[in-house]
């Protein structure tokens, strides 16, 4: 009886290790999934980043220089 009861919660130990790492795998599928996204993602916000500040700067390129005789009085 001993032996049966053994072998029972060897073959229920060894059932649930192929279950953990199953779930272990699949979980890591999705981490890497994931890193693959954030990484193209950082790099759409670099591309995204450099072209605002290319815009900013033609953007204050083309704006005519304000001195402070062009400023409206805090009153107005």
């Amino acid at each position: 009886m001993p032996d049966i009861l053994m072998h029972d919660q060897m073959v229920d130990m060894q059932t649930r290790f192929a279950f953990q790492e199953d779930s272990i795998q699949t979980l890591n599928d999705i981490v890497t999934r994931q890193q693959r996204q954030i990484d193209v993602l950082e790099r759409e916000l670099e591309i995204h980043r450099q072209k605002l500040t290319e815009l900013i700067q033609a953007a204050a390129d083309r704006a005519p220089a304000v001195t402070a005789a062009d400023e409206r009085p805090p009153h107005y």
